[in-house]
């Protein structure tokens, strides 16, 4: 399996509701920088490990939007960084705003793990 396959299979599964398939891909100290912008930030948006990226990310998604879901539209990559380009959809439950918010992800992949994640996306179109 690529690197890519690797990400595209981590998409495939979240998007299905797999949480414990995308975790599987997860080395067991991923770094995870999620948007200081996003809602349920706090601090510096840096998590480290399965549990941190559960309990600080995935676990506040259906807390603060109905329907979120990410629409991949491209995903390529080299060596050990893969690109994924698309967007965030869904309803932003404390504005009541419908949201289609541009966001790109950048991986790092070791040894078959996903060991790495930046994000980068239009928090404005998701909060207003």
């Amino acid at each position: 399996m690529t690197n890519i396959d690797i990400v595209k299979l981590a998409y495939s599964n979240f998007a299905t509701g797999n949480v414990p398939g995308v975790l599987d891909l997860f080395d067991p100290a991923i770094e995870w920088h999620e948007c200081k912008g996003m809602p349920f930030v706090n601090g510096d948006g840096i998590y480290i490990g399965h549990a941190a990226v559960v309990t600080n990310v995935f676990m506040n998604l259906p807390v603060y939007f109905d329907g979120f879901n990410i629409a991949v539209s491209e995903i390529f990559g080299t060596d050990d960084k893969v690109v994924m380009v698309g967007y965030y959809q869904g309803l932003n439950k404390a504005t009541g705003h419908q949201f289609k918010a541009n966001a790109t992800h950048v991986w790092t992949v070791n040894n078959g793990k996903l060991v790495h994640f930046f994000q980068a996306v239009d928090t404005v179109a998701i909060i207003r």
